[in-house]
């Protein structure tokens, strides 16, 4: 899997596909992917989340970034929008239902949804397979994030054996993410897009698990209470303090 910093090499006329939630982390990745691959094309699921917000952002974000940089505009190809309310149908999470985000009886917030970086990967590579897309970026990420097991390295890395043996092709399953906090992430963005796809981030993704897109704040929108709003802030914060753009 590809880790690397902004200025990795570019991986010529090869495409890729980024799952584009419509938050922080896969805009970055998006981002990362322009600036890499010769065509990307993106894919977001709606699983019934109660952040439904999100849908709605990822198509704002995602029209603005080929005004970023001349070469990224020809670069961006089609998105797609899978249908995974299953999920959601079976998943009794404060991701799905309107429930307090606390802990549960294994130790993991009820933000929690069994499956689904599982499932959106899965079916990731299945679409890849069938627009010839080998690359798959993904945001999750095991430094800054909330112990989700599938988040971890070793899960997709074990997801990504697994996809090219079922499927017999060659998938790389990429994380620029993986191993960087928030305020990296923060650093990433400026590095590829400076502060046009800073501001862009900030202003316009949601990360926020209750969806709250009415509350703006330095660091972006959200209720500026939940683990994911925390990270955000602090992150914003963190980087702020270490001197933007340095």
């Amino acid at each position: 899997m590809n880790t690397s910093s902004p200025a990795a090499k570019f991986f010529g006329e090869e495409g890729a596909l980024v799952l584009l939630s419509g938050g922080q982390d896969s805009a970055t990745c998006l981002a990362w992917a322009l600036e890499r691959f010769g065509s990307v094309e993106t894919v977001g699921f709606d699983y019934g989340q109660r952040h439904r917000s999100e849908l709605q952002a990822r198509q704002k974000v995602r029209s603005a970034f080929t005004a970023f940089k001349p070469e990224w505009a020809p670069r961006l190809g089609e998105d797609h929008l899978l249908d995974l309310s299953v999920l959601g149908a079976i998943s009794e999470t404060a991701l799905t239902r309107d429930l307090e985000i606390a802990l549960d009886q294994s130790g993991l917030p009820n933000t929690f949804v069994p499956g689904r970086n599982l499932m959106f990967l899965t079916l990731a590579a299945a679409l890849g397979y069938r627009r010839g897309l080998r690359h798959l970026v993904t945001g999750v990420c095991e430094t800054d994030y909330s112990g989700y097991p599938d988040c971890r390295d070793d899960t997709i890395k074990s997801l990504q054996v697994t996809l090219n043996l079922g499927l017999e092709s060659r998938f790389v399953l990429h994380t620029p993410l993986m191993w960087i906090d928030k305020a990296e992430t923060w650093a990433m963005a400026d590095a590829l897009g400076g502060d046009a796809l800073v501001s862009l981030i900030r202003d316009d993704t949601l990360s926020c698990y209750k969806g709250d897109d009415s509350s703006a704040h330095a660091w972006g929108r959200g209720c500026g209470a939940c683990p994911a709003c925390e990270l955000r802030r602090v992150g914003w914060e963190t980087w702020s303090m270490r001197g933007r753009g340095s």
